[in-house]
């Protein structure tokens, strides 16, 4: 199985931007990767996911024209860049990594990392 851990996180004033990353490793070939988040008192949601070949992404409507997601698989790393942030962006950000064909987006995964805290300041 694969393992995740996040990094990038942290304090930004409203309309500035950070780039999330999530290093993989253990078994790491054929697996879709994903961005969620979850803010104090609110469910998980979904940002962002992107296929093993990188071809197909898919993103939520609040995270689409601000975020891009990325991947490198000979680095085993997948990239959240995020501009033009919000206070209401403000989460712990999760990454999150399963297997599946090499085009396909899922929006549920098994496996997950720790997080890591993205605070927007207004």
């Amino acid at each position: 199985q694969v393992q995740l851990v996040e990094s990038g996180g942290g304090l930004v004033q409203a309309g500035g931007s950070l780039r999330l990353s999530c290093a993989a490793s253990g078994r790491t070939f054929s697996y879709a990767m994903g961005w969620f988040r979850q803010a104090p008192g609110k469910e998980r949601e979904f940002v962002a996911a992107i296929s093993w070949s990188g071809r197909n992404t898919y993103y939520a409507d609040s995270a689409k024209g601000r975020f891009t997601i990325s991947r490198d698989n000979a680095k085993n790393t997948a990239l959240l860049q995020m501009n033009s942030l919000k206070p209401e962006d403000t989460a712990v950000y999760y990454c999150a990594a399963d297997y599946f064909d090499a085009d396909y987006v899922p929006l549920e995964y098994n496996y997950w990392g720790q997080g890591t805290q993205v605070t927007v300041s207004s």
